[in-house]
């Protein structure tokens, strides 16, 4: 039996990791753990971008956000992209 993880992570507007949250589903009680651990941390956003998933909407809607919220094509890119490293440590390699 295969065992699927996901990755939740969220990032600013430069690029910069703010939170990484691991689930086993990708469902709403799941995003609202995300989101209300990003709140408590960080505050209210004045955006949100996210790809297509129906559980970010309706978890947005739960905590009032979704006004906030920004779908759109190549709009999360930053969120997707892979965890580059810095020049000194792909030398070492």
């Amino acid at each position: 039996m295969e065992r699927h993880i996901n990755l939740w992570r969220a990032v600013d507007h430069e690029g910069e990791i703010l939170e990484s949250f691991v689930s086993k589903r990708r469902d709403r009680k799941a995003a609202l753990v995300f989101l209300k651990k990003l709140m408590k941390r960080y505050g209210r956003p004045h955006k949100i971008v996210t790809d297509r998933l129906r559980s970010y909407r309706a978890a947005t809607k739960t905590i009032g956000n979704a006004e906030a919220q920004e779908v759109g094509r190549r709009k999360n890119n930053r969120s997707e992209n892979p965890i580059s490293h810095s020049d000194e440590e792909s030398r070492r390699c």
